[in-house]
Parts: structure tokens; C-alpha cells; sequence
């Protein structure tokens, strides 16, 4: 079991920039596939980024995302934001081969024009 805690969401105006954190409870998330993604209303839920386990990444956009296994925590950085980056980003994991299963609760970003 992994439970997952976003934070750092907020009102930013356009061009600005975020850091998100998700922090993981648990002693094996460093073996966890880590990702993001983000749902706007009345829109599907839809990736971000996602990093393995030994560092490798892909992301959608204009974001980048890195990992702290020492202190269990993912973050997403979010730069140059766009008021259609306004959505409810989530963190999420899995292993590797799977489908994600552990979800976070998700932490509002709102861009402002």
C-alpha cells in the first residue's frame, strides 16, 4: 500500500510558475513508477509526466518532474503557466508493468489570465 499527499497548489498568474509535491508513505517508493495528471472541468483526466524508478522521464508540456527517494516525495515543476493549465493535478503510482493504483487526493492549480 502507498498512500500519496499532493501539495503546493494555488492561484498563480499566467507566466508564472508552481512546484508540486506529492509525498509517499511507505519503505518501497523508490521502486514505484511516479506520475502526474491533471483534470480541468468537464474534461477527462489526462497525463502530465511520469518518472521510473531509476530517474527516467516523460513529460507532456512544458513541465518537468523529479523524485527524492530519501525523503519519498515526487514533484512536478510547472513553469510558464497558462490559464488552460488550470485543473486539479493528481499524483499517482505504480510498478512497473502495471496500471497506476495508488492515487492522491489532488491539489487545485488555478491560472489566472
Amino acid at each position: 500500500q502507498v498512500q500519496l499527499v499532493e501539495s503546493g497548489g494555488g492561484l498563480v498568474q499566467a507566466g508564472g510558475s508552481l512546484r508540486l509535491s506529492c509525498a509517499a508513505s511507505g519503505r518501497t517508493f523508490s521502486s514505484y513508477v511516479m506520475g502526474w495528471f491533471r483534470q480541468a472541468p468537464g474534461k477527462e483526466r489526462e497525463f502530465v509526466a511520469e518518472i521510473s524508478a531509476s530517474g527516467g522521464s516523460s513529460v507532456k508540456g512544458r513541465f518537468t518532474i523529479s523524485r527524492d527517494n530519501a525523503k519519498n516525495t515526487v514533484y512536478l515543476q510547472m513553469n510558464i503557466l497558462k490559464p488552460e493549465d488550470t485543473a486539479v493535478y493528481y499524483c499517482a503510482a505504480r510498478v512497473i508493468g502495471r496500471h497506476y493504483e495508488y492515487w492522491g487526493q489532488g491539489t487545485q492549480v488555478t491560472v489566472s489570465s
